[in-house]
């Protein structure tokens, strides 16, 4: 039997959680809240991030990170990008040598543009590291409706071990071994989002949210490719599979923030209401910056940045979009 800890009971480090209980595996579910831990143990159920998902009895909740990481075959890391680093310090020295492990938050780190494989490679620098990403709501899988997602790492046994351990008959996980390109679509997917969900906020319709999505996806593959990602991963499940939902669902946080900042929120008002972990808005730090440092046109990510972090007015921010130079569709 597998041993496998998710560090992590938010709603996807939950969800995650429950799949791999349901399929006969050894699962420990890492929480830091303790009064959260309490609750999961005593009535089965995480009320704050999926509510009304009775979780398996099966199901070991714990609050000691250090026992929680000792000795298992798989890790999986859920905790948000900007509190990943100093997560991993805190537990650097339980970590066992070629320990695999498989991240499936989304994100890059503000204050350094960084993506999460290469913070993993300078702080635990004897880790198998793969990542889980692509179009993927939690509160779906928890309920067992069909999922399609990628298995990224540059290590192919890493990538098929994770395949192998996820994939269940409502959860079916492919290979990839693009993981710059996985993290990069899975990362501004969510900056991406935040614009559509604006675009709502202020009233457009359908067209204008068709435009944000097809100019969105080109913009992070430009980045991609700049940095070395492949073309083809961005038509793949982590880039427009992943863009796709995260603009248009009920359920995604960044499209949920765009929104009450279109309609007038502030971000920090916005996150509040959220009540959750919005990746977007900092990852937006990132991708204005990486834009920078790459000498590359991301407009629609530009101007969100300034929306969220210049106070720039949000129907300011679209008419620019709207009025710059003339251009051809595909680069010739």
């Amino acid at each position: 039997m597998q041993k496998i800890t998710v560090l992590g009971g938010g709603s996807w480090g939950t969800a995650i959680a429950k799949m791999l209980t349901e399929k006969g595996y050894d699962t420990i579910l890492w929480m830091r809240n303790k009064e959260n831990a309490k609750e999961i143990i005593d009535t089965r159920l995480n009320k704050k991030y999926l509510p009304n998902i009775l979780l398996p009895k099966e199901l070991k909740v714990s609050t000691d990170k250090n026992k929680s990481i000792r000795d298992r075959d798989l890790l999986i890391f859920a905790i948000p990008t900007q509190n990943i680093r100093s997560f991993l310090q805190e537990i650097k020295d339980d970590i066992a040598e070629n320990q695999i492990v498989c991240n499936v938050a989304k994100g890059l780190e503000a204050s350094t543009h960084k993506r999460i494989s290469q913070i993993f490679k300078e702080e635990l620098e004897n880790v198998r590291f793969g990542t889980l990403s692509g179009p993927s709501h939690a509160e779906e899988v928890s309920k067992k409706m069909p999922t399609t997602v990628v298995a990224a790492s540059e290590d192919s046994y890493v990538a098929e071990y994770i395949q192998e351990v996820c994939m269940c008959e409502y959860f079916r996980v492919y290979a990839n071994l693009d993981l710059l390109g996985v993290e990069i679509g899975g990362a501004l997917k969510n900056v991406i989002a935040l614009g559509a969900g604006i675009a709502d906020g202020l009233g457009y319709g359908d067209n204008a949210k068709a435009a944000i999505i097809n100019r969105g996806i080109v913009e992070i593959a430009r980045l991609g490719e700049v940095l070395g990602a492949k073309y083809s991963t961005f038509a793949g499940l982590s880039g427009i599979g992943d863009l796709i939902v995260t603009c248009a669902s009920k359920h995604s946080r960044n499209r949920k923030a765009g929104y009450l900042i279109g309609t007038g929120l502030c971000r920090e008002d916005a996150i509040k209401e959220v009540g959750m972990v919005v990746e977007g808005i900092q990852t937006a730090v990132a991708a204005n910056g990486l834009a920078i440092d790459s000498n590359i046109e991301m407009p629609i990510c530009q101007e969100i940045y300034k929306v969220l972090f210049d106070n720039i007015n949000a129907k300011n921010a679209v008419d620019n979009l709207m009025m710059r130079d003339k251009k051809y569709e595909v680069e010739i």
